[in-house]
């Protein structure tokens, strides 16, 4: 079963969330830099899920990477960031298994191997 860690930048209350599948980085250390936490979910076999662009460009340079799953859309209110992750999530979830990247925009969701 994939686990996954969440970046201390995005909301740890999403019910889809709320299993012994996700950690939140909050749980951990919230002032962790970038480095320990690509550290932390290479060791520990974890997804990364994020908000930050430097997990998406260290993935280039860093072999064998953490799987990392980019939220690449702005800011928006709870409700509709809730729902719009609800809504895609089982294809996030098929798609990170195949690929290292996954890029989730509001719009599609595109994967890199």
């Amino acid at each position: 079963m994939p686990r996954y860690l969440i970046d201390v930048n995005l909301p740890s209350r999403l019910p889809i969330w709320q299993s012994e599948a996700f950690i939140h980085q909050r749980e951990i250390d919230d002032e962790w830099t970038d480095e320990q936490i690509w550290d932390y979910a290479q060791a520990n076999n974890l997804t990364v899920i994020s908000k930050d662009s430097d997990f998406s460009h260290r993935i280039l340079f860093h072999q064998p990477p953490p799987r990392i799953i980019h939220i690449k859309f702005g800011n928006m209110k709870m409700k509709p960031f809730r729902e719009l992750i609800e809504s895609i999530w089982q294809d996030v979830q098929k798609m990170s298994q195949t690929h290292k990247l996954v890029n989730i925009f509001k719009d599609r969701i595109e994967g890199i191997e």
